[in-house]
């Protein structure tokens, strides 16, 4: 069934197809399909540091930073959590409690819409000494990008 939460058409929609199963609960949906004529922001890896450089040691509050400096990189673009399509994860020392930490933040940041795409990587280590989360975007604006989709 397919939810329309604007009259225009979006730059990108969600779907989880029937036959798969229903990845929500992990915080991720399936499939984002970008309309054509959109613009395409590619953010590299954010991690917890803030914007002085300092590292929190607690996972959460990596995660809380990252997910905020995502944000911050597409305010400067004009763009906002709602147009991002795909998240990329690293996790140092992956567990389900820490997917749990990531699904909680990745809410509180984004709301309760669909959330985008998104692979977890579980790693060894990450690029900084302490680094526990890194997390890529691709968002895609024009066309008034949206959360529209088709869920079960």
């Amino acid at each position: 069934m397919q939810q329309s939460h604007r009259e225009n058409r979006p730059a990108f929609t969600f779907n989880n197809p029937a036959g798969l199963y229903d990845p929500a609960p992990n915080g991720y949906s399936h499939l984002a399909a970008v309309e054509p004529g959109a613009r395409l922001l590619l953010l590299a890896g954010q991690g917890g540091q803030n914007a002085t450089g300092e590292l929190a040691s607690d996972f959460r509050q990596q995660v809380r930073q990252a997910l905020t400096n995502v944000l911050v990189a597409l305010e400067s673009a004009g763009a906002s959590g709602q147009d991002i399509a795909k998240l990329t994860v690293l996790v140092v020392d992956h567990t389900e409690e820490r997917l749990h930490i990531f699904g909680e933040e990745l809410s509180r940041a984004l709301g309760d819409a669909m959330k985008p795409t998104c692979t977890l990587i579980p790693v060894p280590r990450l690029a900084l000494d302490g680094m526990l989360f890194e997390v890529e975007a691709v968002a895609v604006t024009g066309r008034q990008a949206g959360r529209q989709g088709t869920t079960r």
